[in-house]
């Protein structure tokens, strides 16, 4: 079997980062982790290509070579994914389709004649997927009764993709989220029990992309990394001496709760792995629009205090809210900038709500008869509402452009931004403390000359354009110094936020323009 694997395109979002990949000399943030699972599951001996469309086209070779082509996607995929579907049929191909998006709502891909369509995780339905190709099945509905166990869950094929395109890579040693927000999907994607790999399993993966030879940021792709504090203890045990072993070749990048800040001894075991940067849904500053989203965890855990604390001790935070609840007040947008003010988080990801398919919000509204289920996008940057709101959409639109103005205005974001880093503590080696394992001077020279001359072109790019063109320029340099003087074992994270805020100044002009073409100006 000649099995092409495709991941759509997708429009642009605050995921795409356009700015900071072109800075990197990269064409892509992250490869398609689902796909690369699934190729593992595949049988040994069938033949495989995997087509990433953020990175590639797929060429007219590939096209004629496949026999069936697989397809993957979230919701935020689906026109793509589609017309994907349509063209793999009009070629004569065998089309297989998974993934959140089909998961959710398959009715859309499965009347553009797909054979298979498969709901659900893989790692319990490809026996049954494969003896259906091998058979000569054909329009099949493939669908899990259970979530399954990860022990049994393949390194993905790393080696189906090219590296250079990339500007991270992603792993995940778990599925699911403790917690049970009303507005989230990922209770009913993965459910409320996370489910883990082993130790060993996460320990191969990196294995095995460093013998590959990936010498960069890593992605830790769990919904939640500490939903499971036990195992989230029991991989960092296992990676600490790994990474001091293996000359330090990764940095981490993770989703977790905001009661992490609650717990330094987990902190100091992330910074200790080599763990810089931490995504935290804060959703909202207001307690009572949190306490009727189910978002108890924001308010057991003091916020501002748990979010302080995870910067002051090492971790970069990248935080989440949403304009749009129901009982927010008018002003949300202004008490966000404050509550970003006052933590002084650098880059956050402000959202307008958009109600996802099958969330416990989604069954609400539509009970209620306030969804609009024709206009589901999945883009929360700049997309209308598919839900009629309390409040005005216009007032809550308003607010959105205007806080995405007042965050990402330049001088302030690089004044935040300033702030915040000179609030971390220096790194471990900076403050002397002695590592159980020494790397190996070999392996520090393998890793670091060819990612130390894409930092020089970073920076030289980054002095060009805040340096030189901007009015803030003068500001720049200041800060550039003063990080150098302060707290320089904090300067390359510092300028890696920097080259973050050209993206979010891109979105900024464009929201200005018209929020609701957001995704036909980017």
């Amino acid at each position: 079997m000649n099995v092409l694997l495709i991941n759509p395109s997708t429009p642009p979002t605050f995921w795409s980062f356009p700015e900071q990949v072109l800075f990197s000399g990269r064409k892509a943030l992250v490869p398609p982790l689902g796909l690369l699972t699934v190729a593992a599951l595949l049988p040994d001996h069938w033949n495989l290509r995997l087509v990433d469309l953020a990175a590639r086209e797929v060429d007219e070779e590939s096209w004629n070579w496949a026999e069936i082509v697989m397809l993957s996607g979230m919701i935020a995929q689906k026109e793509n994914l589609i017309d994907l579907v349509k063209e793999a049929k009009q070629r004569g191909k065998t089309v297989v389709v998974g993934g959140p998006y089909v998961s959710s709502v398959p009715d859309e891909v499965y009347a553009a004649d797909c054979d298979f369509l498969v709901r659900g995780e893989a790692e319990d339905l490809i026996g049954t997927l494969i003896h259906h190709l091998e058979t000569g099945h054909s329009r099949e509905v493939i669908e899990a009764q259970s979530k399954p166990d990860l022990s049994g869950s393949p390194t993905p094929r790393f080696d189906l993709i090219n590296f250079d395109d990339y500007l991270t890579l992603s792993i995940q040693t778990s599925r699911g989220c403790p917690f049970d927000c009303e507005f989230c999907d990922i209770v009913n994607l993965y459910g409320r029990r996370p489910r883990c790999k082993t130790p060993e399993q996460v320990m191969r993966e990196l294995e095995r992309i460093y013998k590959l030879g990936w010498r960069r940021e890593v992605f830790i792709a769990d919904d939640n990394f500490i939903g499971n504090r036990s195992h989230a203890v029991a991989v960092l045990s296992r990676l600490t001496p790994w990474m001091k072993r293996h000359g330090e070749p990764f940095n981490f990048f993770v989703q977790a709760s905001v009661n992490l800040g609650q717990d330094l001894e987990l902190i100091d075991m992330m910074t200790h792995a080599n763990f810089a940067h931490v995504f935290v849904g804060v959703e909202s500053p207001d307690e009572d629009v949190l306490a009727a989203s189910h978002k108890s965890q924001n308010i057991k855990n003091p916020m501002v205090e748990s979010l302080n604390n995870i910067v002051k001790n090492g971790l970069s935070v990248l935080a989440s809210f949403i304009i749009g609840f129901d009982g927010e007040k008018k002003g949300a947008g202004n008490r966000i900038a404050a509550f970003v003010e006052e933590t002084n988080i650098p880059v956050v990801m402000l959202n307008t709500m958009q109600v996802l398919p099958n969330t416990k919000l989604w069954n609400r509204l539509k009970s209620e008869g306030r969804l609009i289920e024709d206009s589901t996008s999945g883009l929360s940057t700049g997309a209308s509402l598919n839900y009629v709101p309390r409040r005005p959409e216009d007032e809550i639109l308003e607010e959105y452009v205007q806080t995405w103005d007042y965050l990402y205005e330049p001088s302030r974001f690089l004044a935040r931004t300033y702030r915040y880093y000179l609030s971390m503590r220096p790194t471990r080696a900076a403050l002397g403390m002695k590592e159980t394992h020494e790397q190996p001077e070999s392996m520090q020279k393998d890793r670091r000359l060819p990612e130390a001359l894409g930092d020089i072109l970073r920076f030289t790019r980054l002095c060009l354009r805040q340096g030189l063109l901007y009015n803030c320029r003068r500001q720049y340099w200041r800060q550039i110094f003063g990080m150098l003087k302060h707290n320089p074992s904090r300067f390359v994270p510092y300028i890696m936020r920097s080259i973050m805020g050209e993206d979010m100044f891109r979105i900024r002009k464009a929201l200005l323009k018209n929020p609701r073409t957001f995704q036909q100006k980017c």
